[in-house]
């Protein structure tokens, strides 16, 4: 029987160099705020970092928090102020010139409480807000447009547009100088990452100034999972097989790498650096680039079948 690699139990020296964290990402070049998320001692490789994004989350949140009721001029806000609009238990903290004035908040009905921190000059208007299974940190800065859904844990970082419609499902990580429109779970959005669109980014990892198109998506799951059951991505590096050790992976974007509208990523794709996939790409499990360009071209090379109508 071939030989199936377990990638969880190597150690970072034994991981193939597609799969390291620095062949996607040059955080001497473009510094990330939360870089130490890749630096853990439970992250082996670039896949094992989403394993860690909630128990890091938790934690940056808490003491960042923490240090801002030392340092800054915080206030508490009264429940009472959000009567009618909530339900459950939290605490919300605001700095000066934060403007807080959600929709709808939902806290924690089990008895422990969950913060929300919203930062200087950040505009939070007809926003629904979840805090029933984590904390939210929102920077400075940022415009969180009406209609807007935010699921704890969840960071964001300065100066983002979040657009209409954005839905953060918790595990989430954001940098600085993005902008959203679309659905993200358990993934890292790096400073200047562009999504402006309706998109579905899940279990992934993007870097600086990548970007999706209009209607681009990651399918972060198998298919046939729903008949044969959830089972382990494996990968292929030359002539070896990886178990990645999840069943739900979506795509890990390199630094500028772009995808273009109306393209679909299996579950499994790598894309180095400096890589840009035209629209209407199917892209399959494996990797890319870096700096590479990918069309699809079907009438070149005869993708699609064509045949005669019959009147």
């Amino acid at each position: 029987m071939e030989e199936i690699i377990k990638l969880k139990e190597l150690s970072p020296d034994e991981v193939p160099q597609r799969l390291k964290v620095e062949f996607y990402f040059d955080f001497e070049k473009h510094p990330f705020k939360h870089q130490g998320l890749f630096s853990r001692r439970d992250v082996n490789s670039v896949v094992s970092v989403l394993d860690a994004i909630h128990p890091y989350a938790c934690e940056w949140i808490t003491k960042a928090i923490s240090e801002k009721k030392e340092t800054s001029s915080l206030k508490e806000m009264d429940k009472n102020y959000f009567k009618g609009k909530c339900i459950g238990d939290f605490v919300i903290y605001a700095e000066d010139g934060a403007i807080v004035e959600p929709s709808f908040i939902k806290g924690s009905l089990n008895g422990k409480r969950f913060t929300l921190f919203v930062g200087k000059g950040t505009v939070l208007a007809g926003v629904n807000i979840f805090l029933d299974e984590g904390d939210i940190y929102i920077g400075e800065n940022n415009s969180i447009e009406p209609g807007v859904g935010i699921k704890g844990p969840t960071i964001i970082g300065n100066k983002n547009e979040i657009r209409q419609g954005t839905y953060l499902r918790g595990d989430v990580i954001i940098g600085d100088n993005g902008t959203f429109r679309g659905e993200i779970k358990n993934g890292v959005m790096m400073d200047k990452a562009n999504f402006p669109h309706p998109s579905y980014v899940g279990d992934s990892i993007c870097g600086y100034a990548t970007h999706f198109g209009n209607q681009a998506t990651t399918a972060n799951l198998g298919i046939y999972a729903g008949i044969f059951g959830k089972k382990n991505v494996v990968i292929e590096i030359g002539e070896k097989k990886y178990d990645i050790g999840r069943p739900k992976i979506g795509i890990i974007l390199g630094d500028f790498s772009q995808v273009g509208c109306n393209s679909v990523s299996d579950p499994g794709v790598f894309v180095g650096p400096n890589t840009i996939f035209y629209s209407l790409c199917r892209i399959s499990k494996g990797f890319y680039g870096p700096n590479e360009v990918l069309k699809n071209k079907p009438m070149e090379h005869g993708v699609i079948e064509r045949s005669s109508l019959r009147i």
